[in-house]
């Protein structure tokens, strides 16, 4: 029988785990299009994964610290439920593991004695899951003695990268929603306040896709070079997260046809209709969810029939533009709007100026009735003021230049308008010398 541990073979390690030469190379063709790179890029892909991971046997594999901050391990948990055997399972068995606080088997000090070699050694990615806590000295994350503030520089200022997994980790979450008394933040906010100039990719989500976990991996893991990744303004792959869920989603032609769906368990629900009246966040959510889908591929929060909830909207820069905050109430179609403490939905505000408007033309409008001036109009002025005091300048034609009135005849019409006027170039002197 093979000994599998020394093999360089990569298909022979592949079919071990029941793994095909077609399936493989799906992979890479996936991994390839969801980091933004051309079909060219498919041999590339498959030979830096060969070379670099599944054919390595002296000790190559890419060290890999995964540290947990505020989270719930909801992003954990989404990348490591994937189905066996699946080439995703393969690259996360092949990758070093060294620190993990909810997939490592070993436990307390040995453990934190991984993670103190990995460091020390560098030549490592970090992966980070959940917010920055900033508030109470950072002990609110203590871990083995070490505050979680400190923690993380210490681990970011040896790493060849940093990977902010979820949307906890990129702005902080829903630890950051109003009135956020942890002062929590994104990684990449905490890392340039603390002067470390390690790369950081933002991969949002809540929880984060793995598919899209395993395409950043591929490039700053497998292909040890986080330069190969394009970045958008939030540092996030800009093949992944700089198009809108409404850009592909599957209801978008209803949208277009104005076919929406205004009540749950409505016969439009069951049409498929589009979920925009429903609080749908969809048009302004920058994220893949309709191309990539969730559970292997199987379907997506649209698709189950509810409306996008934004969870992938998250500004790097400010904890309080994350998705939570932003986009709650999720099933209403409008964000509240806060003064201080005080939220509420801009439609009764709406309502109430609207009413206040009416209210005022009512009242004008019974004034008008009061004054007279609803029947036949208000009183008719025969001459302007301005013409009655300049009648060499009038503006109006009238029967009289001094008491005003219409003009009956057309003589006394061209009577009254034959008043001097200086001519243009005096007129522009005199008032140059004003």
């Amino acid at each position: 029988m093979e000994d599998l541990a020394k093999t360089t073979d990569v298909f022979s390690v592949l079919e071990s785990r029941g793994v095909t030469r077609r399936s493989f190379m799906k992979l890479c063709a996936g991994v390839a299009a969801a980091a933004g790179l051309s079909q060219m890029a498919i041999p590339r892909v498959a030979e830096a994964i060969e070379k670099s991971v599944i054919g390595a046997t002296s000790g190559d594999l890419y060290p890999v610290i995964w540290i947990e901050g505020a989270s719930c391990t909801g992003c954990t948990e989404s990348f490591a439920q994937i189905e066996t055997p699946d080439v995703a399972t393969v690259v996360l068995d092949v990758i070093s593991l060294n620190y993990s606080e909810t997939l490592s088997a070993a436990a307390g000090w040995s453990v934190e004695e991984a993670k103190a070699q990995t460091i020390e050694a560098g030549n490592y990615i970090l992966i980070y899951e959940g917010a920055v806590l900033k508030g109470w000295g950072g002990n609110a994350l203590r871990v083995a003695g070490e505050v979680g503030t400190e923690a993380l520089i210490h681990a970011a200022e040896s790493a060849n990268a940093v990977v902010a997994v979820g949307s906890c980790a990129v702005n902080g979450g829903w630890c950051a929603a109003h009135p956020n008394p942890s002062n929590a933040m994104g990684v990449e906010q905490f890392l340039a306040e603390e002067g470390i100039k390690t790369p950081v990719v933002n991969v949002p989500g809540c929880p984060v896709n793995p598919e899209w976990v395993m395409s950043v991996l591929v490039d700053v893991v497998i292909l040890q070079d986080p330069g190969l990744l394009k970045l958008n303004d939030f540092a996030m792959p800009a093949g992944l997260f700089n198009q809108t869920i409404h850009d592909n989603c599957e209801r978008r032609g209803h949208f277009e046809n104005g076919e929406f769906v205004y009540e749950f368990g409505s016969e439009e629900e069951a049409k498929g209709y589009c979920l925009y009246p429903l609080g749908c966040r969809g048009p302004q959510t920058h994220s893949p969810c309709g191309v990539t889908l969730w559970n292997n591929r199987r379907s997506w929060c649209v698709q189950a029939g509810s409306p996008c909830i934004g969870c992938c909207e998250a500004n790097p820069n400010d904890p309080g533009d994350n998705w939570v905050q932003v986009n709650a109430p999720f099933y209403k179609r409008f964000r509240d709007l806060r003064v201080g403490d005080f939220h509420f939905q801009p439609e009764p505000v709406a309502w109430v100026l609207t009413g206040i408007v009416a209210a005022a033309l009512v009242v004008h409008g019974f004034g008008m009735k009061k004054t007279g001036r609803m029947d036949g109009g208000a009183d008719f002025e025969p001459i302007r003021k301005w013409d009655k005091e300049h009648p060499d300048q009038s503006i109006g034609v009238y029967a009289d230049p001094v008491k005003g009135g219409p003009v009956l005849d057309p003589a006394i019409c061209e009577e009254n308008t034959e008043h001097p006027v200086e001519p243009a170039d005096v007129v522009v002197e005199d008032y140059e010398k004003e």
